[in-house]
Protein backbone atom coordinates (compact mmCIF):
# COMPACT_ATOMS: atom_id res chain seq x y z
CA UNK A 1 0.00 0.00 0.00
CA UNK A 2 1.48 3.31 -1.09
CA UNK A 3 0.46 6.64 1.05
CA UNK A 4 1.24 9.91 0.47
CA UNK A 5 1.10 13.01 2.54
CA UNK A 6 1.12 16.56 0.90
CA UNK A 7 3.63 18.45 2.69
CA UNK A 8 2.59 21.78 -0.01
CA UNK A 9 2.37 25.09 1.86
CA UNK A 10 -1.44 24.76 1.68
CA UNK A 11 -1.30 21.44 4.07
CA UNK A 12 1.65 22.57 5.29
CA UNK A 13 -0.44 25.47 7.37
CA UNK A 14 -3.33 22.81 7.87
CA UNK A 15 -1.13 20.46 9.72
CA UNK A 16 0.87 17.94 7.17
CA UNK A 17 4.12 18.03 9.65
CA UNK A 18 1.71 16.06 12.68
CA UNK A 19 -0.40 14.03 10.36
CA UNK A 20 3.49 13.14 8.94
CA UNK A 21 4.87 12.02 12.35
CA UNK A 22 1.46 10.79 13.42
CA UNK A 23 1.39 8.17 10.60
CA UNK A 24 4.78 7.59 11.51
CA UNK A 25 4.20 6.63 14.95
CA UNK A 26 1.43 4.85 13.91
CA UNK A 27 2.84 2.66 11.50
CA UNK A 28 5.78 1.93 13.54
CA UNK A 29 3.24 1.45 16.83
CA UNK A 30 1.49 -1.16 14.45
CA UNK A 31 4.37 -3.31 12.99
CA UNK A 32 3.64 -1.69 9.06
CA UNK A 33 6.58 -0.43 8.36
CA UNK A 34 7.18 -2.97 5.87
CA UNK A 35 3.93 -3.16 4.47
CA UNK A 36 3.51 0.30 3.50
CA UNK A 37 5.50 2.50 0.89
CA UNK A 38 4.95 5.87 3.00
CA UNK A 39 6.05 9.07 1.41
CA UNK A 40 6.31 12.99 1.25
CA UNK A 41 4.53 14.79 -1.81
CA UNK A 42 3.32 18.04 -3.38
CA UNK A 43 -0.52 19.56 -4.49
CA UNK A 44 -2.64 17.05 -4.56
CA UNK A 45 -5.94 18.91 -5.84
CA UNK A 46 -7.71 18.53 -2.50
CA UNK A 47 -6.46 21.62 -0.45
CA UNK A 48 -9.47 23.33 1.28
CA UNK A 49 -10.56 20.71 4.15
CA UNK A 50 -7.39 19.20 5.61
CA UNK A 51 -4.27 17.94 4.80
CA UNK A 52 -4.58 15.75 1.77
CA UNK A 53 -3.65 12.15 2.23
CA UNK A 54 -3.67 9.91 -0.61
CA UNK A 55 -3.48 6.07 -0.69
CA UNK A 56 -2.88 3.94 -3.81
CA UNK A 57 -4.96 6.31 -5.99
CA UNK A 58 -7.74 7.68 -3.65
CA UNK A 59 -7.18 11.24 -1.86
CA UNK A 60 -8.33 11.83 1.57
CA UNK A 61 -8.21 15.22 3.26
CA UNK A 62 -7.28 14.46 6.93
CA UNK A 63 -7.31 17.10 10.25
CA UNK A 64 -4.48 16.11 12.36
CA UNK A 65 -6.83 15.35 15.47
CA UNK A 66 -8.77 12.96 13.48
CA UNK A 67 -5.72 10.91 12.00
CA UNK A 68 -6.29 8.18 14.81
CA UNK A 69 -9.53 7.43 13.20
CA UNK A 70 -8.53 7.58 9.78
CA UNK A 71 -5.44 5.42 9.85
CA UNK A 72 -7.86 2.48 11.72
CA UNK A 73 -10.31 2.80 8.77
CA UNK A 74 -8.27 3.41 6.14
CA UNK A 75 -5.10 2.15 6.58
CA UNK A 76 -4.86 -0.58 9.24
CA UNK A 77 -8.26 -2.23 8.22
CA UNK A 78 -6.96 -2.31 4.35
CA UNK A 79 -4.03 -4.52 5.68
Amino acid sequence: MEIKVCIGSSCHLKGSHRVVEGLQKLIEENGLSDKLDFKGAFCMGLCQPGVSVKIDNEVFSVKPEELEEFFEKNIKAKI
